[in-house]
């Protein structure tokens, strides 16, 4: 059983910073990628960012892409460095892990707020 804990939320002024972590426990050997996912009320969950063990290579959301910078280490922990934050990016912000190159995102984890205010 995999276990993923997301910390970092918070309140933030248009155009401040926020860094997000998440670290998963449990059976998490031989996982393909980790990223970020978030879900503003009455919207549909957008991918953000993610980050693959196997090739090193990060993939971002057009929304995201030159703002936020997805990092990971030891294949458990995925961080989100997110600069110039803007109200559009109040969400909860969830991570996941991926399996294989062609599965999808799952578990998740509880997800932590990001409130921007404008």
């Amino acid at each position: 059983q995999v276990q993923l804990v997301e910390s970092g939320g918070g309140l933030v002024q248009a155009g401040g910073s926020l860094r997000l972590s998440c670290v998963a426990s449990g059976r998490t050997s031989g996982n393909y990628a980790m990223g970020w996912f978030r879900q503003a009320p009455g919207k549909e969950r957008e991918f953000v960012a993610a980050t693959s063990w196997y090739d090193g290579n990060t993939y971002y959301g057009d929304s995201v892409k030159g703002r936020f910078t997805v990092s990971g280490e030891n294949a458990n922990t995925v961080h989100l460095q997110m600069n110039r934050l803007k109200p559009e990016d109040t969400a909860v912000y969830s991570c996941g892990i991926k399996w294989t190159k062609t599965a999808n995102f799952g578990p998740w984890g509880q997800g932590t707020q990001v409130t921007v205010s404008a």
